[in-house]
């Protein structure tokens, strides 16, 4: 009877070692993240991120954006220049320089004699800005309308000549194209061009959260009022801790992150999110067709 006993007591013990063992292995084989973010503002103290979610996404959010571009990719400036009505030579001009900024100061000072010669808009909006002008020295044309038809050599040749005399004259008095953007308004397709980039990001930006929140998810928790977090019964692997579309706010200062963390099993991994690991900002603004 009593080794009965003892052998029914043996059995026992070995069932709750079989049901425990399989917890406790889980939990040799898992680890776990702490981490602790903090935001210091410019000539201020560190301050505590307080009661705001982090994100632990099994890949990197830099990559799951180029990811996200495979389905929102960005707008092409070659397609959109040539669905402009302006001239061949106009959008040319557009594409071999990667711009369509018909204002400002580097555009005025990108612009040289050839492509204000070349370009007819370019030509007409300096035209309009130096012709009518007294005591400045334009060249005046010699040229005739009459002549066109009656004498068409001529006319042709002294078209030309004053084709060459502005030409010299634009090299001699650089400053005289200052302003010429204030002729080309109407033209000007910057701002259509510049909302056709922020709807595109915009897009980029929820299909990423999108891919970042249904597909890479690995975790996610609310920091408390020290700033505190922790991540529990992670598989070992490569992880990154971030904030998605949130800002850690302190002053002056906006952080996000999007730190890499590795996990290895039965550890817990330590992590301080400060200014120094904080993520560049994300600027998305493609302006070519790269």
């Amino acid at each position: 009877m009593k080794t009965k006993s003892h052998l029914r007591g043996a059995a026992l013990g070995l069932g709750l070692l079989l049901i425990a063992m399989p917890a406790h292995v889980a939990a040799q084989s898992t680890g776990g993240i702490e981490f602790t973010a903090q935001v210091t503002p410019t000539d201020g103290r560190p301050e505590p991120v307080r009661q705001l979610t982090f994100y632990l996404l099994r890949k990197n959010l830099d990559d799951i954006r180029q990811e996200a571009m495979q389905f929102e990719p960005a707008p092409r400036l070659d397609k959109f220049a040539d669905g402009l009505s302006v001239s061949p030579k106009l959008k040319a001009w557009m594409k071999k320089n990667h711009t369509v900024q018909l204002f400002g100061a580097d555009f005025t000072k990108s612009l040289t004699a050839d492509d204000i010669m070349d370009v007819p808009e370019f030509y007409d909006a300096y035209m309009s800005l130096n012709a009518g002008l007294a005591g400045t020295g334009f060249p005046k044309p010699k040229y005739k309308e009459k002549d066109r038809i009656a004498n068409p050599e001529k006319y042709k040749q002294q078209k030309e000549d004053y084709t060459e005399a502005i030409r010299k004259f634009m090299g001699a008095a650089p400053e005289s194209a200052r302003g010429i953007e204030a002729n080309l308004n109407d033209i000007n397709p910057f701002v259509r061009w510049e909302q056709l980039l922020s709807e595109q990001r915009q897009r980029l930006e929820k299909r990423t959260l999108e891919l970042a929140q249904t597909r890479y998810l690995a975790a996610q928790t609310d920091t408390n009022l020290e700033g505190h977090g922790s991540f529990a019964g992670l598989p070992p692997g490569n992880y990154w801790i971030g904030m998605l579309t949130m800002q850690a706010v302190a002053g002056d200062v906006r952080l996000r992150w999007n730190v890499p963390v590795t996990v290895r099993p039965g550890e817990t991994i330590r992590v301080e999110l400060t200014n120094l690991n904080a993520a560049k900002p994300y600027a998305a603004g493609p302006n070519s067709d790269h």
